[in-house]
Order: C-alpha cells, then structure tokens, then sequence
C-alpha cells in the first residue's frame, strides 16, 4: 500500500430539523393546540483512532466526509429523526488541524480514541413549545441550526519510542530487521526506503519497545533535498535517536566523519528540538573493518566528530552487539517512564501543590 501522511479533508456536519407548526385536528376535538414536534439534531463527525491503520491513504481521494441532516418535526407530537454520525478512522499519531487557522483540533495518540471533529446542529423547535394561556394556537416554529462545516489537515507524526536516522545506505532497515519483526526492502543501492517503517522489539517477556526507520537523509535535507525530510517529523515523537553510521563505506573517497556532520547539521537546520533530543551514535558494518584497525579507526572518527555521548558498535548483518545496544535502549526507556510516572503522582499529590511537605 502507497504510503500517505498528509491530506486534506473537508468534514460537514449535518444541519438539523426544522420544528412543526402543526395543529391537532381530530373528529368532535374542535380546539385540539398545537401539536408539532421538534426537528431531528444533525448527524457529527468524529475521528476515531484505529492502531490497525498506518496511512492516511484513504484520505487522499476521499476528501469530504458530509453527516445527514437531521428529519423535520411533525404532527402528532413527533419528533424528527437525528442524524446518522459518521465516523473516520485514522492512524494513532495523526494530527488534526484547521486548514485555515492552523488551530490544532486532535491529537490522536491512543487507540480508540474518539473526538468530535464537527458537531452537528440542533433541531428545531416545533409550535408545543410556544403554547401559553395566552397563546393558546401559536403558529410559530424554528429552523434548525446548520452543522459545522471545517476544512482539516491530517497530518501522521507515527509514534516510536527509538528513531533512526542516518545517510541512506547505512544500513537502517539491516539494523530494524534484525532487531525486530519489521522487514522493509533491502537493496545495496541507495534510497530502498521509500516512508517509515516500524518494529517491535522485544528484550523479555514484558519488555519491548517501538523503533522507527525513516528514508535517509542527505546534504541539504532541510531544504527539500532527496527523501528523508518529507519524514523528519516521525522522528519527533520518539524518545531517543540513533544516528546510524557506515562506519566501513565501500567507496573509499567517502569520509564517516564528514557525512556524521551532515546528518547533524541538517537536524539542527530542520527541528532544534529534534536536534536537542537524546541521541546516541551507532556505528554500523563494524565487521566489515580489519580486526587490528578496527579500535584506532574508530577512535579517529570520535575524535573527529568530537562526539562524547554514547557510542555503540554493532553489525547488522551478523547481529554483532545488537543484543547491547538494545538492552541499553530498553533500560534507558524504563528509566524516562518511571521519571515520568513519579513527576505525574508528585503532581497528583495535594501534598506538592500545596507548597506542603
């Protein structure tokens, strides 16, 4: 299926019923009052979010999604019928905005999540309403309400805990498939990702985490140039990066240290809160290194990125300190969600919002 993260959408609530001005007319009743319902409310249109949906194709040619309206009021004290809802599914991790304004709408990040996009207007007043003992035949009535009628842009941020990045051909989708059940094409020649790719990993029985694989990125990325800046905002959902090097290029006229850079410099050209997210370095292909180079080689490239984070050494291909590298992930990611939950019962505590001890 051709991959899709953008659309636009038109989305129209239906209108609601007009009321009844309705008079009762039965045989020997002379006087019967008014009688006339209420119109019916208009249908709404809601997004639901559905974790079995990982595109936003389905948008890109469907782009109005019109609610019913909502049935007339009529005699005999009935009352019109409301309008059927129509729900959209879309992927977990899309953004909703106003096309016009910009105004976020939804954030859908947990499956099953429901929110009202546009709500349907209310139905009419028919004449039972009105009578009074003054009034006591009222031949007023009112028109229902019109339903909301927006523009919306979708936008799917996908939600990972990890993201890759790296210049294509490093051996992103080697590396996710060998740590996950994700297995995107394969290909030695550049650009064989054409849009993200998730994975699950699994370090125990209860312990795994989602990783994410976007198009590489090359000089100039944030200006529009190749792929991989069209999938930037994947990244920015994930807690940690792993900026994958081919630490071993085939050609031999590529310098490690200046492509590093690059990536680096294009982060920070394109999200400074991108660039500012944790991020380690994984050097890739170390096997393809002479054992007796291997240690001074590295030690060169660290010393000319002047990188002092972490540093992991790993080899897709045969599996070399994956095991490592992603242990270390997991415990990393265990730590981030226990600070969070104690930073959410801290602020659940009446005790820390009073000032109290």
């Amino acid at each position: 299926m051709k991959f899709i993260d953008e659309a636009k959408i038109e989305v129209i609530a239906g209108d609601g019923g007009s009321g009844s001005a309705s008079m009762r007319r039965e045989k020997f009743i002379e006087f019967g009052g008014p009688d006339g319902g209420d119109g019916g409310r208009g249908g709404s249109v809601y997004a639901i979010a559905d974790r079995n949906i990982n595109t936003l194709i389905d948008y890109r040619y469907s782009k109005t999604h019109l609610a019913k309206n909502g049935d007339p009021g009529r005699g005999a004290d009935c009352y019109g019928r409301a309008g059927e809802d129509i729900e959209l599914r879309m992927p977990v991790g899309t953004l909703i905005s106003d096309f016009d304004t910009g105004e976020l709408v939804a954030d859908l990040t947990e499956h099953g999540q429901r929110l009202c996009l546009a709500e349907g207007g209310i139905g009419g007043w028919g004449n039972i309403h009105f009578k009074s003992s003054t009034n006591r035949a009222p031949r007023q009535k009112t028109s229902g309400k019109p339903g909301v009628r927006r523009k919306l842009k979708l936008e799917l941020k996908v939600l990972a805990d990890v993201g890759l990045l790296g210049m294509p051909n490093a051996g992103k989708s080697t590396l996710i498939t060998a740590v996950s059940n994700a297995r995107p094409k394969i290909a030695d020649y550049p650009f064989t990702t054409l849009h993200p790719n998730l994975g699950v990993v699994r370090v125990g029985n209860e312990r795994s985490f989602v990783i994410a694989d976007v198009p590489g990125l090359i000089e100039g990325a944030a200006e529009g140039a190749g792929l991989g800046h069209r999938f930037l905002k994947h990244l920015q959902r994930t807690g940690i990066l792993l900026h994958l090097v081919d630490i071993a290029p085939f050609d031999e006229g590529v310098d490690p240290v200046v492509e590093a850079k690059a990536i680096i410099h294009e982060l920070r050209k394109y999200d400074e809160a991108l660039y500012l997210k944790p991020r380690w370095l994984v050097l890739n292909k170390v096997d393809m290194l002479v054992p007796e180079e291997r240690k001074q080689k590295i030690t060169h490239f660290l010393k000319g990125l002047a990188w002092t984070g972490p540093v992991f050494e790993v080899s897709a291909l045969n599996g070399e300190g994956c095991d490592k590298l992603c242990y270390a992930i997991q415990d990393y990611l265990d730590s981030l969600r226990h600070q969070r939950d104690e930073l959410e019962e801290r602020a659940a505590d009446p005790r820390f919002n009073d000032g109290l001890e």
